[in-house]
């Protein structure tokens, strides 16, 4: 009778409040990191402006860019380019974020972090969304300095609408470095991963460029680029970005965030995951 008490108690304990704490602490946390990493959010805005102003001003005679969803009439290439800048930005954060990851279970707080009482996959998905949520901030922050090049959606509402195609891509890749860190043994290996996955995905996808460009000089890079996920996150938050919804991207977009995220939580799970059981995680 008493051992069905204390179980009640216990179950009572980690109700709704508990499980939002534990939320909130994981989100401070890394809000906090990226608080006293400044030279990170400097670096995360300095990548996307070079292609914006540098690039896209090179490039702008000679990469047109036709009438295609969701533009109504002919863009300047710096406009076509800025949602690709967007999800750049979420791309390497959420590397950023797995790098991070890596970082912990080698100190030994990532192991602390998950023998806690709270489900595993609650504290993955938790991660996801404190990355996230880091990748927004310097997505915004972009896209104000962006305005005073005249690159802004056709309403204020834009940025509104833009807001949870940026959080779903975030987390479809943050899932993806996630699952990545977890094959990694030690941290000096992980960057050689990440260019691995983040230079090819970026590149081959629309982010810089037109697909019908694309299939008009190699139709297997364009085939490619349809197969990577990275592409229908450009499209979405392209979409998103102009008040407009891609149901064929939100769909693929969301299927591959609950792949990656699935296959990370087997992974992070000792005993069916890829991490070995002797880091006691």
């Amino acid at each position: 009778m008493r051992g069905a008490a204390t179980a009640a108690a216990r179950r009572r304990g980690y109700g709704f409040v508990s499980y939002a704490r534990c939320f909130n602490g994981i989100v401070w946390r890394e809000t906090l990191r990226y608080w006293h990493q400044r030279e990170r959010f400097v670096s995360a805005l300095v990548r996307p402006l070079v292609w914006l102003f540098i690039f896209a001003a090179g490039f702008r005679s000679v990469l047109g860019v036709s009438i295609i969803p969701p533009y109504d009439t002919y863009v300047l290439y710096e406009v076509y380019i800025a949602p690709g800048l967007m999800a750049m930005i979420v791309l390497f954060s959420a590397m950023q974020s797995s790098l991070s990851m890596v970082y912990d279970r080698e100190m030994g707080n990532m192991r602390l972090l998950l023998i806690s009482p709270f489900p595993r996959w609650f504290l993955l998905i938790s991660k996801l969304a404190a990355g996230a949520a880091v990748a927004l901030v310097q997505v915004y922050a972009f896209l104000a300095i962006a305005y005073f090049w005249e690159i802004e959606p056709p309403s204020p509402w834009g940025y509104l609408t833009v807001l949870p195609a940026i959080l779903l891509a975030g987390i479809m890749l943050g899932a993806l470095g996630m699952l990545l860190s977890s094959l990694v043994r030690q941290l000096e290996n992980f960057a050689g991963i990440m260019n691995f996955v983040i230079f090819p995905m970026f590149f081959a996808s629309s982010a810089l460029y037109p697909l019908w460009r694309v299939k008009e000089s190699s139709p297997w890079l364009a085939f490619i680029c349809e197969l990577n996920p990275f592409t229908h996150a450009v499209e979405l938050i392209r979409f998103a970005f102009y008040e407009r919804t891609n149901l064929g991207a939100l769909t693929i977009v969301l299927a591959a965030a609950i792949v990656f995220l699935a296959a990370a939580i087997v992974a992070y799970d000792p005993s069916r995951g890829m991490l070995p059981r002797r880091e006691g995680l």
